[in-house]
């Protein structure tokens, strides 16, 4: 089933959401990117572009298309370093001198239990980084970017990826790959967290947003539903974990085969991963233990 039919933007057109707010959609869809990646141009002068897309010669001369008489791209900005989002950045930032700005490399921000897993090769995972990602200006959270009509607030928002980051557009969010309509978030060990993803959505909660611009889909109108769903969501998959693993040990492919019994045989992968991050997290909770080494293969066992 189409998750929203409705939303059918032509790739390559730029489509105005808000006065001084335009969406470029790229032409890279596929079950993970949904329609593709959205591409945002702010301003009406100084134009900051946020998530410039994968790295592909039709969308960038799409977006330079976008660019109007009187305007000029100043601002590259990032959300996450996965290969449909940031490569591109480098290639704009030649074409128009801007600087690209994003929170840090593709490792960046990892958490001190993901940074142990991925440096002993024991969670696999790596689907899509960007490797090459390196922004010119580092945004920690908090930080503020403005042109003559937009200031963007930098918020930090670990989860889907350790150096994902959502940009506060007053009470607009653009909110990358955490919160998307469509879906929910790819989350996959040691790039993704599921502990992070729950906090970075839990802070959100603390903020009364008006509209969500994602990273793949239609925009979010209803966002603190958008939140509650996808915390929901995440809460019942562990319930389900957890009941499985009542029942027997379990590996994540296993569990994933038993939990996810409506999804395509082509998502499995991802379901995978996205069990497994529920296991390490739960394991940080002393919930359950891994019958060996903690890793994308051990089988976990209830406490």
């Amino acid at each position: 089933m189409d998750p929203q039919p409705e939303f059918r933007p032509v790739a390559g057109l730029a489509d105005p959401l808000a006065p001084g707010l335009r969406r470029v959609l790229a032409p890279n869809p596929s079950p993970m990117t949904y329609r593709g990646t959205n591409t945002y141009l702010l301003g009406e002068s100084e134009l900051a572009v946020i998530d410039p897309g994968p790295d592909d010669p039709a969308h960038l001369a799409a977006i330079l298309r976008a660019v109007l008489p009187g305007q000029r791209i100043t601002h590259i900005l990032v959300t996450h370093a996965h290969l449909d989002h940031s490569p591109l950045a480098a290639p704009l930032a030649r074409e128009t001198g801007a600087p690209v700005l994003g929170f840090g490399p593709a490792t960046a921000g990892r958490s001190a239990i993901m940074s142990r897993l991925a440096d002993q090769g024991l969670m696999g995972g790596g689907e899509g980084v960007d490797l090459a990602f390196a922004p010119d200006i580092l945004l920690a959270d908090g930080d503020q970017v403005s042109g003559p009509d937009w200031t963007l607030r930098a918020l930090h928002t670990p989860g889907h990826m350790a150096n994902h980051l959502c940009f506060a557009w007053g009470d607009v969010l653009f909110s990358g790959d955490l919160i998307m309509g469509w879906a929910s978030s790819l989350v996959s060990p040691p790039d993704g967290d599921l502990t992070a993803f729950m906090a970075s959505l839990r802070r959100l909660q603390t903020d009364r947003w008006r509209q969500f611009h994602a990273g793949h889909g239609a925009p979010v109108t209803d966002p603190m539903a958008r939140i509650e769903a996808l915390l929901a969501h995440r809460l019942g998959r562990e319930a389900a974990i957890l009941q499985a693993l009542g029942d027997a040990p379990a590996t994540a492919a296993e569990l994933a085969a038993r939990i996810y019994t409506d999804t395509p045989a082509a998502l499995l992968p991802a379901a995978e991963r996205n069990v497994l991050s529920h296991l390490v997290d739960m394991t940080q909770k002393d919930w359950i233990t891994p019958e060996e080494a903690l890793s994308a293969t051990a089988r976990f066992r209830r406490l």
